[in-house]
Formats: structure tokens, C-alpha cells, sequence
């Protein structure tokens, strides 16, 4: 009886689990604004004033706690590579990002804070050098992005650094 026991035990243990329902996905906690993002995109502008295109997809990632960018230049070989992960707090609703790229990991920290008005996304890198401002801004009636990266000046005025148009592939 022994033999059969744990024999008929982990029958009866496999059987039960197969018909268990299976586990359902959590909920996207990301603000509309953030889902909008979602999908694949070409993103057509200037770096330092040198023109630029981008392949783009967004997608939830990390239990849709996090909308994770990736840009990679059309070239061949991409000259350019980046992969960007943009999540909200609902406690202090402040919008946090994470930016890593072909530059190594030193590039990467710190990380943006920020926040979400209105059709924009908004959130400061406070680097060393000089901190970055990138702002993410919704056209509802184009379905289409802007996206606009500056450079802190001294004097604490804010100067171009890239800006892309972000639509759909056709």
C-alpha cells in the first residue's frame, strides 16, 4: 500500500492541476497616456541638429509596471541603440525612467523623475554635466508623438538637444 499510495496521490495531485484555471495576468496599472505609447513606431528627426530615423516599439513590461521603449537607428549597422523604461508611482504620481544605450552602463544613472499633464510626459535627468529634460507629447488627433530632449544651459535655460515625430509605419 505504500508503493501505491504515493503513486495514486501525485496522479491525483497532476489530474487536479491540469484542470486548475490558470493564473490571470495583473491588471495594467499604467496611466491611458503611458498605454497610448504601446505599438511600433518610426521616429524621424535631428540629433544635434544631424537628421536621424529610428525604428521604435513600446510595450508593457515587468508585470505592466513599466512601458519599455526600444529605439534602434534604421542604419545597417544602427549607429544608435536604446532601450528606455518608463513607470508611474500612483503614490507620489510622479513618472520615473530609466534610459540605457549603446554607451555603457555609466550612461544609465542616474534615473528621471518627472511627471504626466495633460498629453505630456515630462521628467528631468539630473546628469553630472548638465541635466536633460525629455518630454513626450500626445497628438489625440494624429495618434502620432512628439519627442523632445534638452540640455540644461548654465544659466538654467533649457537648449535643443534632439527632437523626433513619432507615427505609426505606414
Amino acid at each position: 500500500m505504500r508503493i501505491v499510495t504515493p503513486f495514486l496521490l501525485s496522479t491525483v495531485l497532476a489530474t487536479a492541476s491540469a484542470h486548475a484555471a490558470p493564473p490571470t495576468a495583473p491588471a495594467d496599472a499604467r496611466p491611458a497616456l503611458l498605454q497610448a505609447l504601446d505599438g511600433d513606431w518610426i521616429m524621424t528627426g535631428d540629433v544635434m541638429g544631424k537628421p536621424v530615423r529610428y525604428t521604435m516599439a513600446a510595450t508593457p513590461t515587468l508585470n505592466a509596471t513599466f512601458t519599455e521603449m526600444h529605439m534602434k537607428d534604421v542604419q545597417v549597422p544602427a549607429k544608435y541603440e536604446a532601450r528606455v523604461f518608463i513607470g508611474y508611482d500612483q503614490g507620489s504620481q510622479s513618472v520615473i525612467a530609466h534610459w540605457m544605450d549603446i554607451f555603457g552602463a555609466k550612461g544609465s544613472i542616474p534615473h528621471a523623475t518627472g511627471k504626466i499633464t495633460g498629453s505630456t510626459i515630462e521628467f528631468i535627468f539630473p546628469y553630472a554635466s548638465a541635466p536633460f529634460r525629455d518630454t513626450l507629447s500626445y497628438h489625440a488627433e494624429t495618434a502620432s508623438w512628439t519627442f523632445e530632449i534638452e540640455s540644461a544651459k548654465p544659466d538654467g535655460t533649457w537648449k535643443h538637444f534632439a527632437r523626433y515625430d513619432i507615427r505609426r509605419p505606414q
